[in-house]
Order: structure tokens, then C-alpha cells, then sequence
């Protein structure tokens, strides 16, 4: 009798306890976050900081051809431009300009970009720092040397190095205020410029060299 009374009362306190109230069909209640979920959003956090990292190394590596394409170019155009190429014959000089057209034209033939996500004021500075450097390449024929000094002091600020020259401030700033992708290119566009003027300096130097031994090699011959 006395068990049949226990097990009455445990039915009968079951029977009280609330119930979960439903609503449109489902149960309604304190919502719990089961183990299999974190364990999904967790997984999926781990695969998207993976593919984070390989999105990254493809902007790189997609960087890193957008510079090769453009050193080749230069090395291209640098051999067809060079002082060697005057000093061998017609026939020669034809056939090796034949095939620099034919790589410069298989290199272009490479179409590479990598967009830089900007914001509105870093677009603005870099269309002002694209300017400043057009305005010095524009007058270049002018004065060689002069626009070679200015050219030196935008690089400067680009540099983190102790620059030999002196510094164009303003162009400091401008730069900064750039995207860092940016500030690359930037850099990287003064660095050929620079080259270019340096190899142009080079070619003038040795024409000049070359003329004046050959004026010495004339008044040797009329004394």
C-alpha cells in the first residue's frame, strides 16, 4: 500500500509540472545553443581565415606579375634603345628589333590587374600625387637635369631610407595619405623613371664621348 501511494504521488506531481506553451505549432521556450552548431560556426570561422590567407597570397602573386610585366617591358625597350644596337649592321639591327617587337607583343599579350580597394580621400591623393609626377615627366626635353633633381626628391619621400637629397615635403604628404598598394606603385614608377634617365644620361655621355674622339682623331690626321 505504501508503495502504491509513492508511485500515486509521483504520477500526480508529474501531471502538475508546466508544460511548454506552443505556438504556431512549435515549442515555446528559452532557446539553448546545441554543441553541433559551435562546432559548425567554429569550422566555418577556421575555413574562411584559411581562404583569408590564400586570397592574399593570390593578390601578391598577382602583384608580383603586374611588376615582371613591366621590367620586362623596360628591359625590351631599354636593348632596342641601347648603344649597341647602333653599333652593329642594318641587317642585324632589323632582325633583333623583329624579335624585341616579337616579345614585347607576347608580353602584352599578359593582361594583369589587381584593383586597390580605396576610399574617397585616398583616391583624391592619389590622383594629386599621379599629377605632381606628370607635370615633371611633361619637361623632361626641358631640362634633363632639373626634372632628374625633382624626381629624386619625390622619391626621397617615398623611401624609408636616409634619402641623399633633399625631400618634396608636400609630396610626402600627399603620398601618405594614399593606400598602401598605392604608395607601392608609386615608389615603383619613380624607381623606372629614374632608371630610364639614368641609362639616357649613360647613352648621351658615351655619344658625346664618341664624337669628341672623333674630332681628336680628325685634327690628328690634319696635323
Amino acid at each position: 500500500m505504501a508503495q502504491a501511494r509513492i508511485s500515486a504521488k509521483a504520477s500526480e506531481g508529474a501531471q502538475q509540472q508546466p508544460q511548454p506553451q506552443q505556438q504556431g505549432g512549435q515549442l515555446r521556450g528559452r532557446f539553448y545553443r546545441s554543441t553541433s552548431m559551435a562546432d559548425r560556426s567554429s569550422r566555418l570561422l577556421e575555413n574562411l581565415d584559411q581562404l583569408e590567407l590564400r586570397v592574399e597570397a593570390f593578390r601578391d602573386a598577382a602583384s608580383a606579375m603586374e611588376q615582371e610585366k613591366e621590367i620586362l617591358l623596360e628591359m625590351i625597350h631599354n636593348i632596342q634603345n641601347s648603344q649597341d644596337m647602333r653599333h652593329i649592321s642594318e641587317g642585324e639591327r632589323e632582325e633583333l628589333n623583329l624579335t624585341a617587337n616579337r616579345l614585347m607583343g607576347r608580353t602584352l599579350t599578359v593582361e594583369v590587374s589587381v584593383e586597390t580597394i580605396r576610399n574617397a580621400q585616398q583616391q583624391e591623393s592619389l590622383l594629386h600625387a599621379t599629377k605632381m609626377i606628370d607635370e615633371i615627366v611633361n619637361k623632361l626635353l626641358d631640362d634633363l637635369e632639373d626634372a632628374k633633381m625633382r624626381l629624386m626628391s619625390l622619391y626621397g619621400a617615398c623611401t624609408s631610407d636616409v634619402p641623399a637629397g633633399p625631400i618634396d615635403q608636400k609630396f610626402q604628404s600627399v603620398v601618405i595619405g594614399c593606400a598602401i598598394e598605392d604608395q607601392k606603385k608609386i615608389k615603383r614608377r619613380l624607381e623606372t623613371l629614374l632608371r630610364n634617365l639614368e641609362n639616357s644620361e649613360k647613352s648621351i655621355t658615351l655619344l658625346e664621348h664618341q664624337k669628341s674622339s672623333v674630332r681628336q682623331s680628325c685634327n690628328s690626321k690634319q696635323d
